[in-house]
């Protein structure tokens, strides 16, 4: 009797308990001056990047401004196939058009969709042609694990990154870009007379914050890219897999507080570009929602444990409300 019972909790932990990426996360931070990493938890570990995508469409908007292709003052038309893209959004409409300033702090603000493709239908012609632009340039900047199949980071299987690449892309915008970057500390814009206010939770309230990105799909996590600076001290960090948009804050939070206490012990000076990849591991689904869900238990691998795990079955009734309308 007592044997069956403890086969039934056994069971049932077993069912509750997560035998995948559910209790996992991936995570980096680096020193914005220098490159090198200050701590990295599964950091060249592919991991489908969501609205963090958003940051490569940026970086090449960038790139074209910075050559002149093209001006923040540009009027972009907008198309049946950026219109028609899902939350988040602006609301945009076939036919009306909008400047490139406003396209980039829409992006940034508020993760706007279908002002990520009207950017992309701008500097590409088509989403498509600069998805294969984002993946190049990925390449060419030292992204080797980064693959981007459109501009948005809407699901899609073959769209994956690691925490190692996008901090790579993050340090890359700070230096390449420095009058560019300043646009990723915006907390509102003011679009059709209304104010927008910012998203990114990150940004507005920690101390010393410069900014960055939100990014969130069931496949994904809660993902999160930060750059903040205290004492002369100035750090880039990402966070990948979240449980919740909570979560990802908190370990955002605690990783930077780490990293300008000096609790960690630098790796041996090693540069970002440095650290080995991983690409033929696969992305895992994180949350129980969304249509690849079902192919969680036999596609996700193991990754490192939280130090605390939360409670599995009030992170799916909080998951739930939020689908993919907030980044």
């Amino acid at each position: 009797m007592h044997f069956k019972k403890l086969t039934v909790i056994f069971f049932i932990l077993s069912f509750f308990t997560p035998q995948n990426s559910y209790s996992s996360y991936a995570s980096i931070l680096i020193d914005a001056n220098s490159g090198n990493v200050i701590y990295e938890n599964n950091a060249n570990h592919p991991w489908y990047p969501a609205s963090l995508t958003k940051v490569m469409t940026l970086y090449l908007t960038f790139h074209a401004l910075s050559q002149k292709q093209i001006s923040l003052a540009d009027s972009m038309p907008v198309s049946k196939h950026a219109a028609s893209q899902p939350n988040s959004k602006l609301g945009l409409r076939t036919g009306e058009r909008i400047s490139v300033q406003d396209a980039i702090l829409a992006l940034i603000t508020r993760s706007a969709n279908d002002a990520s493709v009207v950017l992309a239908e701008f500097l590409g012609g088509n989403e498509q042609n600069f998805a294969s632009k984002m993946t190049a340039k990925a390449h060419a900047i030292g992204m080797y694990d980064s693959h981007f199949m459109n501009a948005t980071g809407l699901p899609h299987p073959w769209q994956s990154t690691t925490p190692r690449d996008l901090a790579l892309l993050a340090w890359k915008i700070r230096h390449d870009f420095p009058n560019f970057y300043p646009y990723f500390s915006a907390h509102s814009f003011n679009f059709k007379g209304h104010e927008l206010r910012g998203i990114n939770k990150f940004t507005a309230n920690y101390p010393g914050a410069e900014g960055m990105k939100t990014g969130f799909t069931c496949g994904s996590g809660y993902n999160l890219i930060s750059s903040a600076h205290q004492s002369n001290k100035h750090l880039i960090g990402v966070v990948m897999g979240g449980m919740t948009s909570l979560e990802r804050y908190q370990l955002m939070s605690n990783m930077m507080n780490d990293g300008f206490a000096d609790h960690f012990k630098i790796n041996n000076h090693k540069h970002i570009s440095s650290l080995t990849s991983k690409s033929s591991l696969s992305p895992p689904y994180q949350l129980s929602c969304g249509k690849g869900a079902t192919a969680m238990a036999t596609a996700t691998p193991t990754l490192t444990k939280r130090k605390h795990p939360k409670n599995l079955i009030k992170h799916k009734k909080i998951i739930k409300k939020h689908k993919y309308k907030h980044a």
